[in-house]
C-alpha cells in the first residue's frame, strides 16, 4: 500500500502570493480540482498571529517572536502540491522556509517526507534551495532516501515564485 501524506506548510517568512506560470518548469496541470478555503482544507499548527488569508491567499511571515505553519486536513497518497512563494531578504540564517509531505503522525522516528525548503542565509549570499526524500525516517543517501542541494540562479526574495512536488505512483518530480 502506498503510504498517506498529509501537505504541510512551514513557511518562516514571508510566502504565499499570486507568481504567474506553471507552478513547476515543465508541467502544468491539466486539470483543475474545485478549491477550497484554507478553513475548510487546512489547519494552523502554530502561529496564528503570523497568517493572512485575503481574496483566497494566505501570507505568513516570522518574526522575533514566532513563525507561523499549517498542514491540509486531508492525507493523501500521491497528487500535485505547489505554492509561490516570495522569500525574506537579507539576514535569515537558521530559518527553513519549506512546502513538504510527511506522515509523520502515523509513523513519528519512522516516517515518510517528501520536501522543497529553503535554507537561511547572510546578506549578499544567495539562498539554497534543498530537497529532501525521506523513506522511513532516513535521508541519508542510501537506497532509501535523498538529498540534493540547488544553488539558486535567481533572488527568490525579488518576486513570487512557483515551487511545487508532483507526486505519482511511480515517481516524485
Amino acid at each position: 500500500m502506498a503510504p498517506v501524506f498529509c501537505l504541510l506548510l512551514a513557511f518562516f517568512m514571508i510566502a504565499s502570493g499570486n507568481a504567474q506560470g506553471p507552478p513547476s518548469p515543465g508541467y502544468s496541470p491539466s486539470s483543475r480540482i474545485s478549491s477550497v478555503t484554507f478553513n475548510q482544507g487546512f489547519r494552523n499548527l502554530w502561529g496564528p498571529q503570523h497568517q493572512r488569508v485575503d481574496q483566497g491567499s494566505l501570507t505568513i511571515w516570522l518574526d522575533k517572536t514566532s513563525g507561523s505553519g499549517f498542514k491540509s486536513l486531508e492525507p493523501y497518497q500521491s497528487g500535485y502540491f505547489g505554492a509561490a512563494m516570495k522569500l525574506q531578504p537579507g539576514y535569515t540564517a537558521g530559518v527553513i522556509t519549506s512546502l513538504y509531505l510527511s506522515n509523520n503522525e502515523d509513523h513519528p522516528g519512522n516516517h515518510d517526507e517528501i520536501d522543497i525548503e529553503f535554507l537561511g542565509t547572510t546578506p549578499d549570499k544567495p539562498y539554497t534551495l534543498q530537497t529532501n526524500v525521506y523513506i522511513r525516517g532516513t535521508g541519508d543517501g542510501n537506497l532509501i532516501g535523498r538529498e540534493m542541494k540547488f544553488h539558486l540562479w535567481f533572488d527568490p526574495t525579488k518576486d513570487y515564485h512557483n515551487y511545487a512536488i508532483l507526486w505519482t505512483p511511480s515517481e516524485i518530480v
